[in-house]
């Protein structure tokens, strides 16, 4: 696929960003590139390769699911202007 300069201006006009002559040229440039990588990758075969769910086969360690702070609920609604029932009560903001 090869776009044009008139392709990149239209790109930029559709995404409301102002692009000069010059800095066409250069992004005309860096998406062809761009796109012909792209063309490379689609040209390979896969055929028979499971997907990976990450470029590197690595698992990820865990912390152990533990309890690590005490339940401090009744102090902080101690402090709380109004609670009943253990909520929060706040104003009404939407009538």
């Amino acid at each position: 696929m090869s776009l044009t300069t008139d392709d990149v201006k239209r790109i930029a006009h559709l995404a409301r960003i102002e692009i000069g002559e010059d800095e066409a040229r250069s992004t005309l440039k860096q998406l062809t590139g761009i796109l012909g990588l792209i063309e490379e990758m689609q040209a390979v075969d896969t055929a028979g390769i499971e997907p990976m769910s990450h470029s590197q086969d690595l698992t990820q360690r865990l912390r152990e699911d533990v309890v690590t702070e005490t339940n401090q609920r009744e102090l902080f609604q101690a402090i709380a202007p109004a609670v009943e029932n253990g909520l929060y009560l706040v104003p009404k903001v939407i009538e």
